[in-house]
Formats: structure tokens, sequence, C-alpha cells
């Protein structure tokens, strides 16, 4: 058992290594195989790789920027097309490096019933129709599911109910991906959490 703990992350991690590579290389591999009439491993893998690169390249000039927007236009006037490219294009904008953080903080909210708590992720406020309907301040709270945190529930809850998280979100993802087994340190590190208390008063 102790051979398979040690073991057992290096094989995952080379196996899921090795799956994304043959499916990279897959992508452009066999459109060249009928071309060239030979299969050479990771030239695909290579050509996917530079295209995305050149990519991001054009993407970062005017030219680029005019040519992307073409190429979105063309795709969102497709019936049948626009959605999924609207909807998944939505998705990663809202995830992507270039944007700020989706999660703007951590709380604990007693979820599904009393008793029992969910960490989850604060994602906005102001919630427009909504927060119009409903006399009590709402936020909106990510309650992922573990190991996959990629999915879970939007919760739209009032803010006197949550139970604000000094946690960063990078933490609460390893403590809801690991089910509690990798858990932040607590407390604190003391100067950390006397900046954090120091009010905008006294910086004044």
């Amino acid at each position: 058992m102790t051979g398979l703990v040690i073991l057992l992350p290096a094989i995952i991690s080379i196996y899921i290594l090795g799956f994304t590579f043959n499916w990279v290389d897959s992508l452009l591999g066999n459109l060249l195989r009928q071309y060239l009439g030979v299969r050479i491993p990771g030239l695909g893998f290579l050509i996917t790789v530079a295209a995305i690169f050149v990519a991001g390249l054009v993407a970062n000039n005017v030219f680029g920027n005019k040519v992307l927007k073409m190429v979105e236009n063309g795709f969102a006037n497709i019936p049948l097309v626009r959605p999924i490219y609207t909807a998944t294009k939505q998705i990663i904008d809202a995830f992507s490096a270039q944007r700020k953080s989706v999660f703007e903080s951590v709380a604990m909210i007693e979820y599904p019933r009393k008793g029992i708590y969910g960490v989850g992720f604060v994602t906005g406020s102001g919630l427009g129709e909504v927060q119009e309907k409903t006399s009590q301040d709402v936020v909106a709270l990510f309650l992922p599911t573990t190991p996959n945190p990629t999915s879970g529930f939007l919760l739209l809850v009032p803010r006197e109910e949550l139970i604000p998280l000094e946690m960063s979100v990078e933490e609460a993802l390893k403590l809801i991906i690991s089910g509690g087994v990798i858990v932040p340190d607590w407390p604190r590190n003391s100067a950390k959490t006397e900046q954090r208390c120091v009010s905008p008063e006294i910086h004044n």
C-alpha cells in the first residue's frame, strides 16, 4: 500500500500527459498522414502547438483583432453553431487569466440543511432582477462538487447568511478537490493576519 501511494501520483500524471499528447497529436496527425502517406509521431502535436502560438501572436495586434472579429461574426451568423460558440466563448472568457478572477472570495454556508456546511466561492453581487425582486442583499455563490470543481450549484444567498473565510481561492480549491485531505494552514501567519486587520483609516 505504501508503494502504491508513492507511485500512484506519478502513474496518473504520466497517463494524463500521454493521453493529452496523443489526443493533440491526432488532431492534425491523421490529416497529415493522408497527404504524406506516413505517420510521423509528434508532428501533429508540434504543428498544433505552433498554430496555437501563432494565433496568440496574431491576436495581440490590431490586424489580428480585426481577423478574430471577422471569425467570431462568421460563427455568430451560423444558426446551429451560434449558440454553441457563444456559450463556449462566454465560459472561456469568464475563466480566462486575462480577466480578473471570477471568484471574488471564499465563504461557507449552511447547505443542504442547517448544521451542515459547504464551502463555495462568491462570484458577484448586484444581481439585477434577482436583487430587485427580493428585499435581502443577495450575492451569487458557486458551490462546487468534489473532486470535480468545474461542476456545482449556483446559489443566490442573502449576504448575512454567508460565513467569510480567510483562505485564498487556490487553497479552497485544493481543499475541495482533495475532499478535505489538504487543509490550509491555520492560524494564519501573524504578520499577514495583522496586515489584514489594519483598517484603511489607519493607513491614511
